[in-house]
């Protein structure tokens, strides 16, 4: 089982690649793992966003701020 930093790393090389599926299912399983980090919360909303599922990505990005409301990286 992979921990939370391969499965960033995985998924950032997905995204790179505009393999945005595959870079959802990485940051899904990563905040499956650490549900108070918020750029997990963050990256998971980038995917969302980058595969059109805009008002799903709203709710990511929402929580993730709500997490920490002085996240510079929250989209």
């Amino acid at each position: 089982m992979m921990d939370v930093k391969e499965l960033v790393e995985k998924g950032n090389a997905c995204m790179d690649g505009g393999k945005f599926d595959e870079a959802l299912e990485f940051f899904e399983n990563a905040l499956l793992i650490d549900r108070s980090d918020p750029d997990l919360w963050n990256r998971v909303g980038v995917a969302l966003r980058s595969l059109g599922r805009y008002e799903e990505s709203v709710r990511f990005f929402d929580q993730s701020l709500r997490i920490d409301p002085r996240d510079r990286h929250s989209s």
